[in-house]
């Protein structure tokens, strides 16, 4: 089985290097620390572990790395004789961990899931135990972690549909992989239910919430003044912003059309589109530039830039880590990759925020958390662009309804709370017997 699956993951790695380069040239700053993905670490690492015990958190991109934020502020305390590794898979990633993580927790990319790039990480780094955020499952490095007896952990465990039909289908290959796991934190008991049936031990299993609730928590950084901002680009105060945040191909296009006719009737409105991969930015401007949306990059503005009063309609953010700062001062959020596109975007940011969201209906991977909020109307789930331009009338007339959506949002993840806690928990038990945790303070 293993045999069969190294020549497989072989086959397919050298077919798919030409995708994987192009994507990295587009993200850019890929050859920083690139032989790390090969389980080669400079001299500057090595010396960083030496004589230290290691905890290994991955975080595949930046959605898992804002979460390993938190989880590592709750766990560092209880965990003080441990020093912790952070990788990550894509550059976007690893500029969020250097920007939100201090300087002590090392910071590494995540290893190519072949045999003797896997075998070179673990043997260099050895770390103590490992903890994966999410459904981030590789054979190879979870096979070396097994038969080195390195206990490894999920967490934050979630499995769409077509992830659970992928995993059953091969479950030849999974099952001994998922019966490994030391410790999984699921979000809700229909996660679990799925975890069970693909292997994973029941006693292994805790529910404990979804760690994005907990994640909003943090404190951001607030080096960009979006009211400022706005008024830098001509946008009066008190305008009506509209923001289309983590949007997919086609979801901008949407946006800009109905953009255009819902201005007739709100002269005041400016848009905010936040693409999902920043590197879409030029697409996207594409796309606003064919309808006439007199648009800027939000890339292009500097201290220094002036705008006419309305001369800007739109601002294009082809930026990372500012999404939540334009959360915070809309008046409506549309959460994208849930219209033209599947899966869904993260709706507790902008529910977190106290703010009227909408959602169209493909939320697949946050499937029950969209359902709590639409059961306790904190959000508006439509099913077509016909739809999201009628609420958008709706909400942008509506102060009150914006008020009351909001509020019912923000109850929700307030009720939510208190997984990363459960967590943290769940992984310092699994440790307990040595000296490298210390109890929680009640």
């Amino acid at each position: 089985m293993r045999t069969l699956y190294n020549i497989l993951f072989t086959i397919f790695f050298l077919l798919s290097t030409p995708y994987y380069f192009m994507k990295l040239w587009r993200r850019g700053h890929w050859r920083k620390n690139f032989s790390q993905r090969f389980g080669r670490y400079n001299a500057k690492v090595k010396q960083s572990i030496t004589n230290r015990h290691m905890l290994w958190i991955h975080a595949v991109s930046v959605g898992e790395v804002n979460l390993c934020t938190q989880l590592i502020r709750a766990l560092e305390p209880r965990v003080p004789n441990l020093k912790i590794i952070v990788s990550t898979t894509t550059t976007t990633g690893m500029g969020e961990l250097k920007r939100n993580l201090p300087s002590h927790i090392l910071k590494i990319y995540y290893p190519i899931d072949r045999h003797k790039y896997v075998r070179r990480a673990l043997s260099t780094l050895h770390p103590e135990a490992i903890v994966l955020i999410e459904a981030e499952i590789w054979p190879n490095f979870l096979w070396q972690a097994k038969s080195r007896g390195i206990p490894t952990f999920l967490v934050n465990a979630r499995l769409s549909e077509r992830s659970f039909r992928g995993y059953q289908l091969f479950g030849f290959l999974f099952q001994q992989i998922f019966a490994s796991f030391a410790g999984i934190g699921a979000q809700n008991e229909a996660d679990a239910a799925k975890l069970r049936h693909l292997g994973c031990r029941p006693d292994a299993i805790h529910v404990v919430g979804s760690l994005k609730f907990d994640g909003v928590q943090l404190d951001e950084r607030r080096l960009t003044d979006v009211p400022a901002l706005l008024r830098q680009l001509g946008v009066p105060d008190g305008a009506r912003v509209l923001v289309g945040g983590s949007t997919h191909a086609g979801e901008e296009a949407l946006l800009a059309d109905q953009f255009l006719r819902l201005r007739r009737r709100f002269p005041d409105l400016f848009l905010v589109l936040v693409p999902r991969h920043f590197e879409r930015g030029k697409e996207a401007g594409r796309d606003l530039q064919d309808r006439g949306v007199k648009f800027v990059y939000r890339s292009e503005v500097t201290v220094n830039s002036i705008f006419a009063l309305n001369s800007v309609e739109c601002l294009l953010v082809n930026t990372t880590g500012e999404l939540k700062l334009f959360y915070e001062h809309a008046w409506v959020i549309f959460v994208g990759k849930s219209l033209t596109a599947q899966g869904g975007q993260n709706p507790i940011e902008p529910g977190a925020m106290g703010k009227a969201m909408i959602f169209g209906p493909h939320m697949q991977n946050f499937s029950a958390i969209a359902a709590a909020f639409v059961a306790a109307k904190g959000a508006v789930q439509v099913m077509n662009a016909a739809e999201l331009e009628k609420v958008l009338t709706e909400l942008l007339d509506d102060p009150a309804k914006r008020e009351e959506l909001g509020r019912n949002a923000l109850k929700v993840v307030r009720e939510n709370q208190g997984a990363i806690d459960r967590t943290v928990d769940m992984i310092v038990q699994h440790l307990e017997g040595g000296e490298m945790y210390v109890p929680m303070q009640k």
